[in-house]
């Protein structure tokens, strides 16, 4: 090949990168050996241009911002001031004020119905969150006919390493997420199967099969996963924490029993979830209180939603369902939440109802709020403590 021949391969290549960018060929994120971090984006014709992430300072419910500044050619670069610990990361820019995404950044994830660019800066914590040279699990997504709900459902099933070619049976974790989010959310932006791959890699946590199912009882499957097609997903959607999801829950456990390798038994079923998913796992967990040794309130909305008034009969006799379930005795209650989470006095005082019954819980207070990086670390501490 003759020097003008690669040259003019080289720019070829160089303009097709540009091309499928729709603009220089850059690096964005650059995580620096320092642990800092540079953004970067192309807008020649932007006035102003602010990258937003969760790294700073929050603005009530949102992320911070800072300005970005803007070199000959048109691309804004910002450069984190410290080193940033390690964890996952989102983020997005703001273009003139417009909302846009790191083109150059081509890793996102779906938080109900907003998309933001993520990174992994590595260090302790996160290096949970990454996919490492370990024996992996399989993730499926299973389909199974809810009677209850009359319809088919779809649910995300986690196994761990081995288990297509073993014969042996496992323990069951039901994992639920919040408001808003659907069967992919433990998964994305919880970062569950590394989570579990890790942590049963290094001995830390015992092999198990992890369910996460759609707590939306109106939905068959996520937001364009269902026969309703693409259409904008909702934080709070009809029949949200009505009761119908903990009455049906059990046409989950039984499509699981029947279709799984498990140990179907109290002693190796646990139920788990942030925010309202927290609140299901309290409420599933004292109205079949046979069925569960282990429950996991993450950031857990506490108090029933009243609908026209009228307390739905799930959540009626709840303290005769918890002394119930205190009396059937279980292996681990635990509780936990951020310092500054807007759920925080609701836990406090479900703590308070609880001593007061001299019902035993473990309790795990963290820095920080209503956010998946706290539900990621209490992943991380929950597993390890389930099926002893």
């Amino acid at each position: 090949m003759t020097l003008m021949m690669a040259a003019a391969l080289w720019q070829f290549d160089l303009q097709a990168q540009q091309a499928l960018q729709g603009g220089p060929d850059l690096v964005s994120p650059e995580i620096h050996a320092d642990r800092k971090v540079t953004i970067r984006v192309h807008a020649p014709d932007a006035k102003e241009v602010k990258v937003s992430g969760e790294w700073m300072p929050a603005e009530g419910f949102m992320p911070g911002s800072a300005l970005m500044t803007r070199d000959d050619k048109g691309v804004w670069s910002y450069t984190t001031p410290d080193p940033l610990a390690p964890e996952l990361y989102t983020y997005a820019v703001l273009v003139d004020g417009y909302r846009a995404l790191d083109a150059a950044n081509p890793f996102l994830q779906r938080d109900v119905a907003t998309v933001t660019n993520v990174f992994i800066v590595d260090g302790p914590q996160a290096d949970f969150y990454k996919v490492n040279k370990v024996p992996h699990g399989s993730v499926t997504k299973r389909w199974y006919p809810s009677p209850g709900l009359g319809m088919e459902r779809r649910l995300t099933v986690y196994t761990p390493p081995g288990y297509e070619a073993g014969k042996e049976k496992y323990p069951v974790l039901y994992l639920l997420h919040g408001a808003g989010g659907d069967e992919e959310a433990w998964m994305t932006l919880g970062r569950a199967s590394q989570i579990l791959d890790n942590l049963i890699a290094a001995g830390k946590t015992k092999p198990m099969i992890v369910v996460m199912p759609n707590g939306n009882v109106i939905q068959e499957a996520a937001p364009g996963e269902e026969s309703k097609g693409f259409y904008k997903p909702q934080f709070m959607i009809p029949k949200t924490m009505d009761g119908t999801y903990e009455t049906h829950f059990q046409d989950i456990v039984k499509f699981i029993e029947s279709n799984y390798r498990v140990k179907a038994d109290k002693a190796h079923r646990a139920i788990a979830g942030l925010s309202m998913g927290g609140f299901h796992s309290l409420h599933i967990s004292r109205l079949y209180p046979n069925s569960f040794d282990y429950v996991g309130l993450f950031s857990a909305a506490i108090l029933p939603r009243r609908q026209d008034a009228v307390l739905p009969a799930a959540y009626d006799k709840m303290d005769e369902t918890l002394a119930t379930q205190m009396k059937n005795g279980y292996k681990l209650y635990w509780i936990a939440c951020g310092k500054t989470d807007f759920l925080y006095k609701n836990n406090l005082e479900y703590r308070e109802k609880l001593d007061k019954m001299g019902m035993k819980y473990v309790y795990r207070e963290s820095e920080g709020g209503h956010t998946w990086r706290n539900w990621r670390v209490y992943l991380t501490e929950f597993t390890p403590m389930l099926f002893r």
